[in-house]
């Protein structure tokens, strides 16, 4: 797509958006192009709370559909749009609500905590959301004597028990994207950039190692190694001395990180961290998206009741 069409399309964009008085709230891992006209790129958690604060009667959701529903529970007043129906997510794919029950059987007195990556009817069986930003504090603030699940990604799950020290019944799931980066990748990285900080989200299949070099003594990496969520990544790269960053997660990250640190440099774990789902978006169906108000995404209000708890209980901790 030519300039050209990307400055009509963004202006046609704008334009629609103060017509229906809508919002635009785009993930991280957009297209740069969509981020360039959203109100709000953030993370799933800010998001999340930033879509209850918008005063806006439309939210457009451009992200995937589990951040939608989510969108939808929390914002019953207010239309939310999702510019393609088949943005899904291979990680949500991986749990389902019979799963959650199956355990509660077992474990009657157990509490089960949702990463937001799944779908409503998986949180509604959940007694807290979390996202990778808070889900160390969500399970700290669990009474102790509880048996705990966490789904449904076992790469977050398993650094929350490490970090926590708590037992927890970790769900085998995982996201496509973040799998495939494993310590080989780290290395490489290492050796072409050996001054260069290392930003790693925690659904990553390297994040065992990148702990080892974190912690390792007199390690070149030791100090500059940071398991973050992306969020918490933007506010590294902020603060950081450092001029040269490495970062393991899915590459949309780095066009916010670009543009909001233009005098440092940024560089993908791998080229190849890239999700389908979320480059399912483009300017032309959020264009649609607004002008149609399609595609609508609701959530059946028994399971939008009992999800919206858990999710309440996410935003609440930090």
């Amino acid at each position: 797509m030519s300039d050209r069409v990307m400055t009509e399309l963004a202006a046609e964009i704008r334009s629609l958006k103060a017509e229906r008085g809508a919002a635009i709230l785009a993930h991280n891992y957009q297209r740069p192009e969509v981020q360039d006209v959203a109100d709000v790129v953030a993370d799933s958690l800010k998001m999340a709370r930033r879509a209850t604060e918008l005063d806006a009667p439309v939210l457009v959701i451009c992200g995937v559909h589990f951040m939608a529903e989510t969108a939808a529970i929390a914002n019953p007043e207010k239309r939310v749009l999702i510019p393609d129906l088949n943005a899904g997510c291979s990680l949500a794919d991986t749990i389902r609500p019979e799963d959650v029950r199956a355990w509660r059987a077992t474990h009657p007195d157990g509490l089960v905590v949702a990463y937001v990556n799944c779908s409503a009817a998986v949180k509604a069986e959940a007694d807290y959301c979390c996202t990778s930003g808070n889900a160390v504090a969500v399970v700290q603030a669990l009474p102790p004597d509880l048996p705990v699940l966490f789904v449904p990604d076992f790469f977050l799950g398993a650094h929350v028990r490490r970090l926590t020290g708590r037992p927890l019944d970790v769900w085998m799931g995982e996201c496509h994207v973040h799998a495939a980066l494993g310590p080989g990748d780290i290395e490489v990285k290492r050796r072409e950039h050996p001054d260069a900080e290392l930003l790693v989200h925690p659904e990553c299949g390297c994040v065992t190692s990148a702990m080892y070099y974190a912690a390792a003594d007199g390690d070149v990496a030791a100090g500059r190694t940071h398991i973050v969520s992306t969020e918490q990544m933007m506010q590294r790269a902020r603060s950081s001395p450092a001029r040269r960053f490495v970062v393991a997660t899915e590459t949309g990250v780095l066009h916010r990180l670009r543009r909001e640190n233009p005098a440092k440099e940024f560089h993908a774990l791998a080229e190849t961290a890239e999700c389908r789902f979320m480059k399912l978006i483009t300017l032309e169906k959020l264009r649609d998206s607004l002008r149609d108000l399609k595609h609508e995404v609701t959530v059946p209000s028994g399971v939008a009741g009992r999800a919206r708890r858990a999710i309440d209980r996410m935003l609440a901790i930090g």
